[in-house]
């Protein structure tokens, strides 16, 4: 498969792209956007869990992947997805826009890549805004997972 340069977004952000790796990094134009972090996988999580209980945010569901397959005799790299969000914020977006359920309550995936690097990954405001041709004033209500996201890879 062929390479090609990923879109950069900040010195450890990327829009995911083509690798040579395909189990690296999902194919291009899915709205995903993901933060290198500085931490381990269960570091990162930590600390995104404690970002959510300081902000108020409900934690819905934290489900460990790597950990299931390990369960059923099977591996994967450290794989885990938070889902969490604010019923008070993301009901008015959901009104507005009945559809947008299927990607909310906000999700972030943290993983491990194939050279042991952490990755923070979220759909992207702008892509949830222009699926859904949501409003400005909505779009600041799911944008609060890329703040989140990037303080947890901090």
């Amino acid at each position: 498969m062929a390479s090609r340069p990923a879109v950069a977004l900040g010195s450890d952000d990327l829009l995911f792209q083509d690798s040579e790796d395909a189990s690296m990094v999902p194919e291009s134009n899915n709205g995903l956007v993901s933060k290198l972090s500085n931490r381990s996988v269960d570091d990162t999580v930590a600390t995104l869990e404690a970002l959510l209980k300081d902000n108020g945010i409900k934690l819905f569901a934290l489900i460990d992947h790597s950990g299931e397959a390990h369960k059923v005799g099977l591996t994967i790299r450290p794989t885990k997805l938070l889902i969490f969000g604010s019923p008070k914020v993301g009901t008015p977006v959901m009104e507005a826009v009945p559809t947008i359920a299927i990607d909310l309550p906000l999700k972030v995936l943290i993983w491990e890549d194939g050279r042991g690097k952490v990755w923070v990954t979220y759909n992207s405001p702008e892509y949830l805004q222009a699926r859904y041709g949501l409003p400005p004033e909505l779009v600041k209500r799911v944008a609060v997972v890329e703040t989140l996201a990037h303080q947890a890879a901090e």
